[in-house]
């Protein structure tokens, strides 16, 4: 039997520093109770110079927001800004049900989808730390509450229990991460030494990296219209038609306003990005609110220090969208739909052509009895021509390859 969703009633302030993004943020909390597995019964907004620094929306509102709470029985309330400690717990004394803000209710989808061991040791991370400073006066909440959003992962542990407790494990799973990481770091450096161009998928969460992904790679990750369908960073072979391999990793999805303890949590994931040859920044072409998406990634990548990797700019779902009054703001750019497969044809031929301005071009003899080399070079370089030389009786290749590549470095010694 299906579990019952529970009742969330949202809670959002609009301010003098917020009103361009209020509504659309609105909406996107909207989202994620319901990737969370929950239903929003009423949404409580409220305009107002700047938040009331006791419980945000102030005495009159909070008594609306208890009445609220007995007509629609509702189970949780989730508030759309961070929450102090001290609001958090005023909140709750006056309202008796569970009150949760935007932050942990993005930590807790991350711990229902987070698949890898590493994956579960940085949102358990993030949550635990938290949830430290706001353990004063939970302790019979929860016990009371049990679990439900803004319990997954470590929440459901006992929580009341000392900060001791919850300071060992947080400093334990440090230690469990470092191990993790340092495993990873020995797969990439192994990539990196290799001929093996690197291409990394980011962008705004749902804009269809998985999808792309799948397209290209058949790789079957996980693709759902939700958002943080993929937390772990998943690379797979892709195949060009000219023979060459390359990797394609997908990252997680970027949100406005993602917390600071995620993208500390998630550095690792996004260190990935570092080292790509180049990113494909997918955007949902279709989204009302693209230019923000775009914006809040573009800015992201600054913070991570990602500025300086190349960068295509993959407009997806153009099924969804009149193309003749579609205008890219980014550049280059290409705009395809991942259900097609004239989408897969002009994607690939885009990045092709980025790939030949990145690499270095080459162009060699091989004799006929080095025919092991010449399948090296098909699948580690990009191949655009084989002519046999009967005269020299061997083969004339002309392609691109990385500037570090052994054929490179052959050319040049």
């Amino acid at each position: 039997m299906d579990k019952v969703a529970e009742k969330v009633i949202l809670v959002g302030v609009e301010t003098e520093a917020n009103y361009t993004q209020f509504e659309a943020s609105m909406k996107e909390l909207k989202n994620l109770t319901k990737t969370a597995q929950g239903e929003v019964v009423f949404s409580l907004t409220q305009k107002r110079p700047r938040v009331d620094s006791q419980t945000v929306i102030g005495k009159g509102k909070v008594e609306e927001l208890v009445q609220l709470i007995d007509a629609y029985e509702a189970d949780i309330v989730i508030f759309n800004h961070e929450l102090t400690p001290r609001q958090n717990q005023l909140i709750v004394e006056a309202v008796g049900i569970k009150v949760i803000d935007r932050v942990q209710l993005i930590l807790d989808i991350f711990a229902m989808r987070a698949r890898s061991k590493e994956g579960k040791l940085q949102v358990e991370l993030a949550q635990l730390n938290y949830l430290l400073p706001r353990l004063i006066g939970q302790g019979k909440q929860l016990s009371r509450l049990g679990g439900g959003i803004g319990t997954r992962g470590p929440g459901e542990t006992k929580l009341e229990s000392d900060r001791r407790h919850i300071r060992n494990k947080i400093t334990a799973i440090k230690r469990e991460l470092k191990e993790v990481t340092a495993h990873r770091e020995r797969s990439r450096q192994k990539r990196q030494s290799s001929d093996i161009f690197q291409i990394g998928l980011i962008g705004y969460t749902n804009a269809g990296k998985s999808t792309i992904l799948n397209l290209l790679t058949t790789a079957g990750a996980y693709s759902e219209d939700q958002l943080f369908a993929t937390l772990d960073p998943l690379t797979k072979k892709w195949q060009l038609p000219q023979g060459m391999i390359v990797t394609l990793t997908d990252t997680v999805g970027f949100i406005q306003d993602l917390p600071t303890q995620l993208i500390e949590a998630f550095q690792s994931t996004l260190e990935e990005s570092r080292n790509m040859d180049l990113l494909l920044h997918v955007v949902d072409a279709s989204a009302e609110d693209r230019l923000q998406h775009e914006q809040t990634v573009v800015a992201l990548l600054n913070d991570l220090g990602l500025e300086k990797v190349p960068v295509l700019t993959v407009y997806n779902k153009s099924d969804q969208i009149d193309d003749i009054d579609f205008v890219p703001t980014l550049f280059p750019n290409v705009l395809v739909s991942a259900k097609s497969t004239l989408g897969k044809e002009q994607l690939t031929r885009s990045v092709r052509e980025i790939m030949m301005e990145l690499l270095v071009p080459y162009e060699l003899d091989i004799p006929t009895n080095q025919g092991q080399q010449l399948s090296d070079m098909t699948r580690h370089t990009l191949l655009l021509s084989e002519t046999f030389e009967e005269s020299e009786n061997a083969y004339h290749v002309k392609g691109f390859a990385k500037k570090n590549s052994k054929w490179i470095r052959s050319l040049e010694e």
